[in-house]
This record gives structure tokens, sequence and C-alpha cells, in this order.
């Protein structure tokens, strides 16, 4: 399609120094949570982790609140509220390492809480790249979490950028995430 083509988030802060697009970065964070809601029962059980239609089921934190990144970016709390009242968690893309073209799953649930960003979803089997996410998070090969935004509102404090407002686009399963002990895990 010419003349129309989505603009997306660079790889783990690309154009923020020295690039051409400040207002952009990522963001992770470890996953530490357990939720008795995330393991819902059926009628016939799937695999331990998996939900009814292959889907591997996964859940973390997709950023954590006053915790600087490799970047120096730190998010304050509350940061997500504003676009996350506009689009929920079906406007967020679950994408494999920040590529447009390897959306592997859905966020179900992305909320603010006394922590920060938790997110838990589904890694699909729908595509090879999907498969192959799925394959890698089952054997521990794969658990960071990053995330695509651009800055809403940010202020400096000495060497580091405090987002205080953040449009968030995507979330991301990573092999390296911006913050060092980002991790998600299956349920």
């Amino acid at each position: 399609m010419r003349g129309a083509q989505a603009v997306l988030p660079p790889l783990h802060g690309e154009g923020r120094r020295g690039g051409a697009e400040p207002g952009w970065g990522a963001k992770a964070a470890h996953s530490a949570r357990t939720d008795p809601t995330l393991t819902a029962s059926r009628s016939v059980p799937p695999h331990k982790g998996e939900g009814e239609s292959g889907a591997l089921l996964i859940h973390g934190y997709a950023s954590l609140w006053g915790v600087a990144d490799l970047n120096g970016d730190v998010v304050a709390r509350g940061a997500f509220a504003d676009s996350l009242g506009r689009t929920g968690a079906g406007g967020v893309r679950m994408l494999h390492q920040h590529e447009a073209r390897a959306v592997v799953g859905v966020w179900d649930e992305i909320v603010e809480d006394d922590r920060g960003l938790f997110v838990r979803g589904r890694i699909a089997d729908w595509s090879a790249e999907a498969r192959y996410a799925q394959a890698l998070s089952r054997a521990g090969a794969l658990d960071g979490l990053s995330i695509g935004f651009r800055t809403g509102k940010a202020r400096r404090d000495g060497r580091l950028r405090v987002l205080s407002g953040v449009e968030l686009w995507e979330v991301s399963l990573v092999t390296f995430p911006m913050l060092p002990g980002a991790r998600f895990r299956p349920v």
C-alpha cells in the first residue's frame, strides 16, 4: 500500500540516542506475579499452561514503577492510564522481538497495579513465528518483555528521563529486555 505506511516504534530505544526519532523507547519488567484468575477451569484440560486453542498462556510485568532501564528511562506510576483508557488491552499488540510482521499472540489483560504494568495474554499457534515463540517460551529460552511506545510526557531528572505519559503500542516477547530483570512466564 503506497503512501499510507504504518509507523512503528524502533527496536529497544533506537532513535533516542543519536537517531532520528526522539520519544521512542522500549521498557520491560520482571514477572513475579501469580494471579489465580489466569487458570480458568475447562471441561477438557489442555496441556499445562496452554489455552483451549493450543495457545500458551503467559503473564508478567511489562513495566515497573520507578525502575531505570538501560537507556535511563524510568516510568512513573499512572503513565499508561490514558493510553489504556483509550485502547484497552485489545489495542496493544503482542509481537516477537518488536517485529511488526510477527504478531504472535494477543494480550487479554493489561492493567496498572501497585507494582507496575501487569500483562496477561496468549501466545498463539497461528503462524510459524508464533509457534517458534511458543517453543522458545516453553523451553525457557524466551522470557523477556519489552514495550514499544511513544512518549507523551516526560521530564529530566539528572541522567534519567522520567516518563509520566506513555502511548503504549505493543508489548513484545524479547530475548534481551531493556530492563535486565524483565521477564514473563507461562501460567
